[in-house]
């Protein structure tokens, strides 16, 4: 083992160029949002130039959000194994090699292949913050966690104006481009300004549990996704979907008596973290699936009756006052959680989230109400995401800080794979003229409402149990 060991700087040295760090931080974490939402507002464009259904060109989000949720797990405890900073670097190096694929291929399952390569980045964030934990003095730690953290929303909200600057006048190729050439920026600042952190605890991969996880996650992601064609009573939609509900059992019993496990199932005991970890999937649904409902309602033709006719670039306009939305709230969400509690904020923010998307589920007839929908979706997701990450850290054991947010964070993708796949299987079996019809649009904005008021009453059952654990934190 003594191969594996990294010099480390004396930590006076390594605190002087910790700004550089954050901001590396941010930069890889803010890429990995933007390809968390690019290919959205291009999936009509990248359907017919990808030759595949709408069914089909959903699996560019599916398959990035399933190899997240994956990789997060793993890659979290192979830093533990190996070193958070080599680990963020081979995050980091897998999202641009993948990148690269899909940007140089035009073939549907070679870009697929590439979205895969760039999920399996997922990491980044529980190797992040684990790096900030180990090198930040305490007081600076939840402010830089919640700059890195609401650089998700804030790459999510460029990942769905992108499009519209540059898939029509250059491509749909430059959506990896352009990532791939701020990832290779990242890989540099990592490599700089990151050091190697001296807190190693050791450990190793459970491979099977983590091929369980993969097996079972993704039979009933095909089982939701073909269920409107194939039949939700035929023997492969039904085999699917209970043999994948099985293999996910299996999977949580494993887990469960596992001296290595993926995911520390036995952390879901604590209140604070079982209903957080209930929001965090129900917050990644209503995310993931509200950017991919929105570009493809707004792209539809003046002639169903309700779409606008957007062209990419229109459509990256109306998406202007998500991103913008999302920024704002993530800059004063420090302030809004110091006057109302982080668990106030993440209730308020998924509150105002199922308001947005309520409202276009009721007005829909002019662009404006997409926009006023999208500012109001976009502020409440950059209050939630920001509030969800310093909650989980406020509530998770002592020693067991990134083992919990790596968690929380698998969760959220499954959420947001489940959920993506949920809305695309409802716009695609209600179709009318060849094209979707209002009552799939409907009933997935509605979906998102329910997502999200659950997910708000998963987060005030917490408020008791994470008070106790924030007072138990200050008593310490």
């Amino acid at each position: 083992m003594s191969s594996l060991q990294v010099a480390v700087p004396p930590l006076s040295e390594r605190k002087a160029g910790t700004g550089w760090m954050v901001a590396a931080l941010m930069l890889g974490v803010l890429v990995y949002g933007v390809l968390g939402t690019v290919v959205t507002p291009a999936l009509t464009l990248l359907q017919n130039d990808l030759h595949t259904s709408v069914g089909g060109v959903t699996w560019l989000l599916t398959a990035y959000l399933l190899a997240a949720a994956v990789s997060t797990a793993v890659l979290g405890r192979l830093g533990d194994m190996f070193g958070k900073r080599r680990m963020l670097l081979v995050a980091l190096t897998l999202m641009a090699a993948g990148a690269l694929v899909s940007a140089v291929s035009g073939v549907f399952a070679v870009v697929v292949l590439g979205r895969v390569l760039q999920g399996m980045a997922g990491g980044l964030l529980p190797l992040a913050f684990g790096i900030i934990r180990d090198e930040l003095p305490g007081e600076r730690i939840g402010h830089a966690i919640g700059a890195v953290s609401a650089m998700i929303g804030v790459g999510a909200g460029v990942g769905v104006i992108l499009p519209g600057l540059v898939a029509t006048s250059l491509g749909w190729q430059w959506l990896f481009w352009i990532p791939f050439a701020l990832t290779v920026l990242a890989i540099l600042g990592a490599w700089v300004f990151i050091s190697e952190s001296p807190v190693r605890p050791g450990g190793r991969v459970n491979w099977v549990n983590a091929a369980l996880l993969t097996i079972g996650i993704t039979a009933v992601l095909i089982a939701v996704s073909e269920g409107s064609s194939w039949g939700w009573t035929s023997g492969p939609t039904l085999g699917l979907l209970l043999g994948g509900a099985a293999v996910c059992a299996l999977w949580a019993t494993a887990e469960s008596i596992s001296s290595r496990p993926l995911i520390n199932v036995h952390l879901m005991r604590n209140r604070a973290l079982w209903t957080t970890n209930i929001t965090a999937f129900l917050l990644g649904a209503a995310m993931f699936s509200s950017t991919a409902v929105y570009p493809i309602f707004a792209q539809l033709p003046r002639s169903t009756g309700f779409g606008y006719g957007a062209t990419p670039l229109v459509c990256g306009l109306y998406m202007l006052p998500y991103s913008v939305a999302i920024a704002v709230a993530g800059s004063l969400a420090g302030r809004i959680a110091r006057r109302v509690g982080f668990l106030s904020a993440l209730v308020a923010g998924c509150l105002m989230c199922a308001v947005g998307s309520g409202y276009i589920a009721i007005r829909y007839h002019h662009p404006l109400d997409l926009m006023i929908s999208l500012a109001i979706f976009g502020f409440g997701l950059g209050t939630a995401t920001s509030a969800l990450s310093s909650v989980v850290v406020h509530a998770a054991p002592a020693g067991q800080v990134g083992e919990t947010t790596g968690m929380n964070q698998v969760i959220r993708m499954i959420g947001g794979a489940i959920g993506t796949q949920v809305v695309s299987t409802l716009i695609a079996s209600h179709q009318h003229n060849g094209l979707p019809a209002l009552t799939g649009f409907t009933q997935s904005y509605l979906a998102e409402v329910v997502f999200l008021i659950v997910a708000a009453a998963a987060a005030m059952l917490a408020l008791p149990a994470h008070r106790a654990s924030a007072d138990s934190s200050a008593d310490k």
